[in-house]
């Protein structure tokens, strides 16, 4: 996500040298450049023109005659005041939806191929955990039938009905139906999947147009792929100027390497970018913050984010039957493959790694793999209940047996073991406070020599 955008803006700060006060004109402080070059970077990545333009325009603004901190270089300063920036032409502030009706009823809008009908989906599933919202998901799009079993395949998929007429051709009747089936049903959110075409047409906005005014929906979502660059941008004015919708969802954020739609949206047409979608999973769907995002682009990592992906995860009452497990040097196999399929849930490796500061960079042309933990989870798998159990049982045979049944070698056996005993070992020792102090005491009194 935005890798070359990152790689480009960093190549730009490092035209600023020296300390002192920042000067349009200077040897070593050369403000115009370092601007020249960010343009150069925004325009690389498919930012708009005239966006591009008054974000170094308001940037040179800011920066010239600023006084630099005795703790702060001029590159730094530099950094921050495009951070700020960066994030207020992405929207300032994070932007919710708000659903007020009874049900709320959310329309989802936007060109064929930009993946509304998947986006509904994960709304959906995003709605009902984590904000325990009980929605219904509508099949209105009646110009691609296709669509109407798509959705009906999600629904079932994340758990969520789905309300849909076979043979229908008026998708305003549809939606209709689906309001009193919501309302009938206690559903307190409806979600409404439209048809799309390849382009914009005449038909298809009025469509869209009729929908809204029969539904009168809370919010109007509108589906981008960020991929498309400029089009994007283009497709979301004329969307704008039609419908006025209330929010914008970017698709395939984490296939975009540089991301100029992200960019360019928010200032155009002056809607709040709601939501991103970073992966083909259900629950690849997150809120969008414009302040994290440029946290992001700036190589600065989203520890926050990883934070909260994190805890949506962690189950209290888990982690303390993990700790008094711990204590008690009972961490057994079936822990570990616990623990894994947490992190798994979590998302892509190569995303959650990048969320880590100065990480993004070093992995930028690294291809992880997401099945890393394939070996591993086959492994565990592979051993009997007492195995997992009791690890300490593991002999030569057994080990070997292991090695045949998940198609693995016994060297990889041996060193997930030994891995394993490690981490144990490692646990144990941050749960027991006593051999904590001992701990420090040494690292303390410093390090022994080799």
């Amino acid at each position: 996500m935005f890798e070359n955008l990152s790689e480009r803006l960093e190549r730009s700060f490092k035209i600023l040298k020296g300390e002192g006060k920042i000067t349009e004109i200077n040897t070593e402080i050369n403000v115009a450049e370092t601007l020249k070059d960010v343009r150069r970077a925004l325009l690389d990545a498919d930012v708009n023109y005239k966006v591009a333009k008054n974000f170094t325009d308001t940037v040179k603004q800011k920066a010239l005659g600023q006084n630099v901190l005795t703790a702060i270089k001029p590159q730094q300063l530099m950094v921050k005041i495009v951070h700020d920036e960066l994030a207020e032409l992405m929207g300032g502030e994070t932007v919710s939806m708000d659903l007020k009706g009874h049900p709320a009823i959310i329309l989802m809008a936007g060109l064929n191929g930009a993946g509304k009908t998947t986006m509904s989906g994960k709304l959906a599933k995003l709605l009902r955990e984590k904000q325990h919202r009980n929605p219904l998901l509508a099949a209105c799009d009646t110009f691609r039938p296709a669509a109407m079993e798509q959705l009906r395949v999600l629904g079932e998929q994340i758990g969520v009905p789905v309300h849909l007429e076979e043979g229908a051709t008026d998708p305003v009747s549809v939606a209709r139906n689906a309001i009193q089936h919501a309302k009938a049903q206690g559903f307190d959110v409806l979600i409404i999947d439209t048809a799309g075409r390849q382009a914009v047409d005449e038909e298809l906005m009025q469509q869209i147009q009729d929908l809204r005014d029969a539904v009168q929906p809370d919010e109007i979502l509108f589906v981008v792929d960020a991929m498309t660059g400029q089009d994007a941008v283009n497709t979301a004015k004329e969307f704008n100027d039609r419908l006025d919708y209330t929010g914008v969802i970017l698709t395939k954020l984490d296939g975009d390497t540089r991301g100029g739609a992200a960019l360019s949206i928010r200032s155009v047409v002056n809607k709040p970018i709601m939501f991103v979608g970073t992966g083909e999973k259900m629950d690849a769907l997150d809120p969008f913050h414009p302040s994290r995002m440029a946290d992001r682009i700036l190589g600065m990592g989203d520890i926050v984010s990883l934070v909260e992906r994190a805890q949506a995860q962690y189950d209290e009452e888990e982690a303390r039957r993990l700790e008094r497990k711990i204590q008690k040097n009972q961490f057994d196999f079936n822990d570990f493959y616990s623990q894994i399929q947490q992190i798994k849930k979590m998302g892509s490796l190569k995303d959650l790694a990048s969320m880590i500061p100065g990480v993004g960079k070093a992995i930028k042309d690294m291809d992880i793999d997401d099945n890393a933990f394939k070996n591993i989870e086959a492994i565990i798998l592979s051993m009997t209940p007492k195995e997992r159990t009791h690890p300490e049982c593991l002999n030569t045979s057994r080990r070997m047996r292991i090695a045949k049944g998940s198609g693995t070698n016994i060297q990889e056996v041996n060193r997930l073991i030994k891995q394993f005993d490690q981490t144990r070992k490692m646990m144990k020792m941050v749960t027991d406070k006593s051999k904590m102090q001992q701990l420090a005491g040494m690292m303390k009194g410093g390090m022994p020599k080799m």
